[in-house]
């Protein structure tokens, strides 16, 4: 649902769009729609958004933001992240309200999964 002054959307570079998709569906169930060969939207990520053709990648070690993608179970989300295809780059750690861990996609963009 679009709202004034809310986020809505996301645009992340990748260099492969088809092994990121089959990545993202594999490991949390994400679809997507494809708007030409170099840009495909996701859906049911929580938020829309779309991966787009790049040189680039983003970590936090470069001041990125982090994307940080919720989830009922960690360990599950950890073998589907490994069984896709994705290294844990940071493993699970507490912080202030639940425990979470970082990954990076086969493209080496860097995520984060939580948990309460």
């Amino acid at each position: 649902m679009d709202q004034h002054n809310k986020i809505n959307y996301l645009e992340i570079p990748v260099k492969d769009l088809a092994q990121t998709k089959h990545f993202f569906n594999q490991a949390f169930g994400w679809d997507f729609t494809d708007y030409g060969p170099e840009y495909s939207c996701f859906n049911h990520a929580g938020i829309t958004g779309g991966f787009y053709l790049s040189s680039h990648s983003f970590e936090l070690s470069t001041g990125s933001v982090l994307i940080v993608i919720y989830s009922d179970d960690l360990l599950e989300s950890i073998s589907g992240v490994e069984g896709a295809g994705g290294t844990v780059s940071k493993p699970v750690f507490s912080f202030p309200g639940g425990k979470r861990f970082h990954f990076k996609d086969p493209n080496g963009n860097e995520f984060g999964v939580w948990s309460q």
